[in-house]
């Protein structure tokens, strides 16, 4: 026969567990930080380092099957920006015309 063994008395409370804290939502009429003019230099430097490779990288691909072909010329046209930077920074690049936003979250540079 099985014996149950109860590991609290049933006259003893049951913890409940606390809640969470709930997120406070930001005001609507808060500003959102601005980025330094610093974060601003290094993020247009990465990004454009990453288009650079992104064109490089489609334009080295050998096409057709055939060998020792002069590659095609690359069709990338924006990207989505690195990750490493917020939204705000690439926001605000494209609102001084250094980036062109192309909506869906790609950008891409000024022709």
């Amino acid at each position: 026969m099985i014996r149950q063994v109860n590991p609290m008395p049933e006259n003893d409370p049951v913890p409940s567990p606390t809640p969470a804290p709930a997120p406070t939502p930001a005001a609507p009429g808060a500003a959102k930080p601005v980025p330094t003019e610093d974060d601003l230099k290094r993020a247009l430097s990465a990004f454009k380092k990453r288009i650079k490779l992104m064109i490089l990288d489609q334009e080295s691909h050998l096409g057709g099957g055939r060998p020792m072909t002069a590659g095609r010329k690359s069709e990338i046209q924006g990207i989505v920006p690195p990750n490493q930077f917020p939204r705000e920074v690439w926001k605000e690049l494209a609102a001084r015309k250094q980036l062109k936003d192309m909506g869906g979250g790609f950008y891409s540079l000024p022709k």
